[in-house]
């Protein structure tokens, strides 16, 4: 047979059928039942109690159980400590005036330490989540986006003295520019 495929050669219905039948096997999936015949067991049933693997495979588990046990203590534990100090987020309605934290805003001063520490008050226009809000915020904040979060708000609170409103001191204005 090998003497007559030296000299004829292959059949041409093998060789033109051989690469598709090739890309045909390769596209499918294979799963262990084709290549060895039976499906794979991953339990350890087999495994009896009086061999040492059974001995070794009784421990394993139970350390598994107790590290399973352990480790959902310490995550109720935590979140026992962490729900302690939690607080629930601060309600705001639309139209509430509020401040806004300087802390992420850079400020034109020389030094950080002399700069406010809130900005505003600005009114809440709607809610965005939970817990961010969209603000009004001045036009000439264009690179500062109008949602913020609200561990970077505080409520505004009104003064309860009386006719007590201090107000800003004029702006002078040097060089177009005004200065305070």
């Amino acid at each position: 047979m090998s003497v007559i495929i030296k000299i004829i050669g292959t059949p041409g219905s093998l060789c033109l059928n051989f690469p598709t039948i090739i890309l045909i096997t390769l596209q499918q999936k294979i799963t262990v039942f084709t290549v060895y015949g039976r499906d794979p067991q991953f339990d350890s049933v087999h495994i009896t109690e009086d061999t040492l693997a059974g001995k070794l495979l009784t421990k394993i588990q139970s350390v598994q159980k107790y590290f399973k046990r352990e480790l959902e203590a310490a995550i109720n534990r935590f979140k026992r400590y962490a729900d302690k100090i939690r607080a629930s987020p601060p309600l705001f309605n639309l139209g509430d005036m509020v401040w806004i934290s300087s802390k992420n805003i850079k400020s034109t001063r020389t030094t950080k330490k002399l700069s406010e520490r809130w900005l505003g008050p600005f009114p809440i226009l709607k809610k965005v989540s939970t817990h961010a809000y969209h603000l009004k915020i001045p036009s000439k904040w264009k690179f500062i986006h109008p949602a913020f979060h609200i561990s970077l708000l505080e409520s505004f609170k009104t003064s309860k003295i009386p006719n007590w409103h201090q107000e800003l001191p004029p702006a002078i204005i040097i060089e177009e520019e005004e200065e305070w």
